[in-house]
């Protein structure tokens, strides 16, 4: 493994868990979360098309249209995340559908890395690889009943079929996303480009899902006023993503989709433990079980066994 990605990646992880927090306070100041998700992706886009434009890759553009259509279509797995994550908080809990979340990811890279789906080097998962797989889901698993409580997420579950389904799915678009973005950068050799289509196909999907909530009535009109009040901090969210998408696709390639999402996950979740407890990004403090930070221990054990694998 390159050895600057272990170091890499756990930061861009502990990015993605100040994303969360960024888009709180934009999704509190315009009263919408579809509206706060559509300007944290148009904050990314803008930033990854200077990037592209500054390092002179613009004409790399050029080439989209002699590439395949769905090797264009990575950014809609953050659209999927981002939607799936407002419509199943408030139904099966945030921490749920976080390990949810999680449990799509790792399975989803298995694949990919296993089978060798989208472009992706098919490679012979060993024992290791998947020991430690199982004990980043088992390790999450923890984190979730250590923070809902065991009742909590029985209720959360039951009678849910198909919201667990899509809670697997948005997991599994993350490293989906990256495959089919490296797949891009395969042809266009230019990852600020590619970052850059990612994030305007998920912008304008997200803009559609907000123009189409609010035509049919069910969310309420963004307000523009108040973004005035936004902390600095809380436009940081596009950077976040941007980091994590850009570093996602160029490094899958190199060292597999199972070890960039173990990596990233562990990455947000130990900085997900510093925020509640330290009641970070204006967010409420909360007390750290021991059983939460057994979850993110196993976790970690996880991934040095797929890193050592």
């Amino acid at each position: 493994m390159e050895a600057f990605a272990i170091p890499l990646l756990l930061v861009v992880g502990g990015l993605l868990a100040l994303q969360g927090g960024a888009n709180v306070q934009l999704s509190v100041a315009t009263a919408s979360p579809f509206a706060a998700s559509t300007l944290q992706l148009g904050v990314g886009a803008l930033l990854m098309l200077a990037a592209a434009a500054s390092a002179g890759a613009v004409g790399a553009f050029g080439l989209v249209g002699d590439v395949e259509p769905w090797q264009l279509l990575g950014g809609l797995g953050s659209a999927l995340y981002i939607t799936a994550g407002i419509l199943l908080f408030p139904r099966l809990g945030a921490i749920v559908a976080v390990g949810l979340f999680i449990t799509g990811q790792m399975l989803a890279s298995l694949a990919i890395d296993g089978l060798g789906w989208f472009g992706a080097e098919a490679e012979r998962l060993g024992i290791a690889e998947l020991a430690g797989a199982t004990s980043v889901v088992v390790g999450a698993g923890l984190i979730v009943a250590a923070q809902a409580g065991g009742e909590e997420v029985r209720s959360a579950l039951r009678g849910r079929g198909g919201w667990l389904a899509l809670a697997l799915v948005a997991g599994a678009a993350l490293p989906v996303q990256g495959a089919v973005n490296a797949e891009l950068d395969g042809r266009l050799d230019a990852p600020l480009a590619v970052g850059a289509v990612s994030f305007l196909i998920a912008t304008a999907a997200m803009a559609v899902l907000l123009a189409g909530s609010l035509a049919l009535g069910g969310a309420p009109r963004p307000r523009v006023g108040s973004l005035r009040h936004v902390p600095w901090w809380g436009w940081l969210g596009g950077i976040c993503g941007a980091t994590y998408v850009t570093s996602a696709f160029l490094l899958i390639p190199e060292i597999g989709a199972a070890a960039v999402v173990a990596l990233t996950v562990a990455g947000q979740q130990v900085v997900s433990v510093l925020v509640d407890r330290h009641g970070l990004l204006r967010l409420p403090r909360r007390p750290i079980p021991a059983a939460r930070l057994a979850g993110v221990a196993l976790l970690l054990a996880g991934v040095v066994s797929i890193e050592v694998g």
